[in-house]
């Protein structure tokens, strides 16, 4: 798959920055949408066609409720198009809260002398991964605070760590990274330990908003932010994660934002984000922030849906900071991730120390407290086959090689059968007995009717038929 770069005013170039504000806000304020406009949008992203920044702006301007509701119907299909009624599942895990940034609206920043301030032991660590574990997961994301003592080896180590600890029939098959942006050297370090996608949020596109949150600290440094995952892409790390928090300036920009660090990366490396996250500002010890670019639950679900159109075949990922009800409602206008089982304070996977959260030794409150097993058998109960594949990612279709399978819609092929055998080894292995009837229900019905002119229906079958057996661990 290769990208047709489009002309900024600011020309995209590797380790470059790329934002330009008045620029973003001239396609903002130029956009006149009409019912036409947006349905010739739709077409073209049902065609699996990416969107310009032109045409996304005119998304976010389509106010009236036909149009909305035409953006909304738009995204529930491309989501069903290329990635099925699959939902994949993580869990993160919190390494440490140590932080040298003064960040505003995080628990963790350095002036809070509120916060409670710990690094897991490896031993620690050990025993969270067990715990997550015995719990069935089996993709995990890495937290950590920016610290001097967080830095790319460290970091490697408890990759390696986490991915050496095995208990019955658990074990973690993918780590993911949440952590402050490193030099090149860095993520190689990073890459040997065999890192899944490493995640650096913006938290605000625009510059001088950047300037209100961000008071002490690296974090500072906007622009060495914003180039953070070019320096990954150049260590050869290509599958990388980008993220806005919404709630800091106005959602509009952000968006927009979102679609032009997208292009950039397209333009300058041939692949666009593996994943895009858009969390939403919620309590945390001390906070400080802005209340008037606060999103509410419709826009949040415009967001999304707008996002899942401009890009077709990014994951979008949807966190426990919101509440149940809200994430089941936008699950079905494009979100493809999501959480399960969240605790954030450190050490609580194995204690479980926060079942009333305590912001002091948390970064953000959470809104979503459901059991991983009561979102699996929620997911179940509406259709949606629950994920933990690694597929794509132990089968080196990661990058551009995994824009070549997912941009065409092809990802479909594997995503769902994978799938269905990550669910049966959850069900055959931690499932209560109501989940595991309800869970293999939900796989005959896929294999007869989802799956059913499938040409390797009967491998997939046999292999359902090994994981009942004891065998672990198969994939397309």
């Amino acid at each position: 798959m290769k990208f047709s770069p489009e002309k900024y005013r600011i020309p995209d170039e590797p380790m470059k920055p790329f934002i330009e504000p008045d620029e973003i806000w001239e396609y903002i304020n130029s956009a006149r949408p009409t019912r036409e406009k947006v349905a010739e949008i739709i077409k073209k992203s049902l065609a699996k066609n990416r969107l310009n920044l032109e045409e996304v702006a005119i998304l976010i301007a389509a106010n009236d409720p036909e149009s909305i509701a035409a953006i909304k119907d738009g995204a529930r299909t491309i989501k069903k198009t290329i990635y099925g009624n699959r939902i994949v599942l993580f869990a993160p895990l919190y390494i440490g809260n140590h932080c040298t940034n003064n960040c505003s609206y995080c628990g963790f920043r350095t002036a809070n002398t509120k916060q409670q301030r710990t690094t897991l032991t490896d031993e620690e660590i050990v025993k969270e991964v067990e715990a997550l574990e015995d719990n069935g997961q089996k993709r995990l994301i890495l937290v950590y605070g920016e610290h001097p003592k967080y830095d790319a080896e460290y970091i490697a180590h408890t990759v390696r760590l986490v991915y050496g600890v095995k208990k019955g029939n658990g074990e973690i098959r993918r780590v993911n990274i949440n952590a402050a942006p490193l030099e090149i050297e860095g993520y190689i370090t990073v890459k040997e330990a065999g890192i899944g996608t490493y995640q650096v949020f913006q938290e605000t596109y625009h510059p001088e908003a950047y300037k209100w949150y961000h008071l002490g600290g690296k974090k500072t440094n906007y622009e060495y932010r914003l180039t953070g995952l070019d320096r990954a892409q150049e260590a050869g790390i290509d599958d990388v994660g980008i993220g806005a928090l919404f709630g800091l300036y106005d959602w509009r920009f952000e968006v927009m934002s979102l679609v032009r660090h997208t292009n950039h990366l397209e333009a300058c490396y041939n692949v666009g984000p593996h994943t895009i996250s858009f969390p939403r500002i919620k309590d945390a010890s001390s906070m400080k922030v802005k209340s008037e670019y606060m999103v509410s639950d419709e826009d949040l679900a415009r967001i999304i849906a707008i996002l899942r159109l401009a890009v077709p075949y990014t994951g979008l990922i949807l966190t426990a900071r919101e509440s149940a009800a809200v994430r089941d409602e936008v699950l079905e206008f494009g979100v493809s991730q999501i959480d399960g089982g969240t605790k954030l304070e450190l050490g609580s996977y194995q204690e479980s120390k926060n079942e009333k959260q305590n912001l002091n030794r948390e970064q953000f409150a959470i809104n979503d407290n459901r059991s991983l097993n009561e979102i699996i058998d929620e997911l179940i109960e509406k259709d949606n086959i629950p994920s933990f594949c690694t597929a794509c990612y132990r089968l080196n279709r990661t990058g551009e090689h995994f824009m070549e399978f997912s941009v065409p819609g092809f990802i479909k092929r594997f995503c769902t059968p994978n799938a269905l055998m990550t669910l049966a080894e959850y069900l055959e292995d931690y499932a209560p007995k109501e989940t595991y009837k309800k869970g293999w229900q939900l796989i005959e019905k896929t294999l007869t009717n989802e799956l059913k002119e499938q040409k390797n229906l009967a491998e997939i079958t046999d292999r359902l038929e090994q994981i009942k057996a004891g065998k672990r661990d198969l994939y397309f």
